[in-house]
């Protein structure tokens, strides 16, 4: 089915690294998020350059495009997490991404987060989201929400840089909000949308959301003629197929309704 979005989904749909699901997903989506980790004890997931050079070929060959999900959990009071991203940048810089993702460190939000230390994370953030930007363009830089604190504490950031941002609509939905008036709000700079159902644990199929919800959503998107990235950020291949039949019978009802 042909969508007006580039339909996409995670590099960690098949158990095994990030090439062989390329490899695999290629002419099936139009979009892979690159789902990269680097930990304290120096595993990495990074793409060295040969294996750069064949997801560049992938690309090419079937009208592909890359989002890159950057390391989770980073410390920015921490100078190796600043490290990681870099990496994760110089890493994946040939294939283009068509955005990067990241996650702001909002762990002092999480418990009270009062005027007062609501001020003080935005000054920090303010300082690191300035290093970041010494590397990766701000138009490609798409600031996530997360379902443990509110997307409404950065929205200054991202506007005063003119950053990007990433919907997670599934994040909306674990923390019980309605999703479309942050969309609506923020559409014209929503580069990527993330879009995964909610059951015992966070991103499943599509199959666990209450249908309405799902198509609510896909309305909006069809209203608002949205043309970046959905991905279906599910990570395993049940949760991708069943997923993807939901989101085209959904698509295609609306389109005769």
């Amino acid at each position: 089915m042909n969508f007006p979005f580039r339909l996409g989904t995670t590099s960690y749909i098949y158990p095994d690294d990030i090439l062989p699901n390329v490899r695999q997903l290629a002419g099936v989506v139009q979009d892979v998020e690159l789902v990269l980790f680097e930990t304290d004890d120096d595993r990495a997931n990074l793409p060295a350059p040969p294996r750069v050079a064949e997801l560049n070929a992938l690309a090419r060959d079937h009208d592909l495009t890359f989002t890159v999900h950057l390391p989770l959990d980073l410390k920015f009071d921490d100078a190796r997490s600043f490290e990681k991203i870099f990496r994760a940048r110089e890493a994946t810089r040939a294939l283009e991404p068509y955005a990067y993702i990241l996650h702001l460190d909002g762990r002092a939000l999480q418990a009270d987060p009062t005027p007062a230390r609501v001020r003080a994370w935005q000054a920090k953030m303010n300082v690191a989201l300035d290093k970041i930007l010494m590397r990766v363009e701000p138009q490609q830089l798409c600031i996530e929400n997360l379902e443990t604190w509110s997307p409404e504490y950065f929205a200054e950031l991202v506007a005063d840089r003119d950053l990007a941002r990433c919907v997670d609509i599934g994040h909306f939905w674990k923390q019980a909000r309605d999703p479309l008036p942050h969309l609506q709000e923020h559409l014209a700079r929503t580069r990527v949308i993330h879009l995964h159902g909610v059951g015992e644990r966070d991103h499943q199929s599509l199959v666990r959301q209450p249908r309405a919800q799902v198509q609510r959503a896909l309305e909006f998107l069809r209203g608002a003629d949205y043309r970046g990235v959905l991905t279906l950020e599910v990570f395993n291949l049940d949760d991708f197929l069943s997923s993807r039949k939901v989101l085209e019978e959904l698509w295609s009802s609306d389109s005769r309704s």
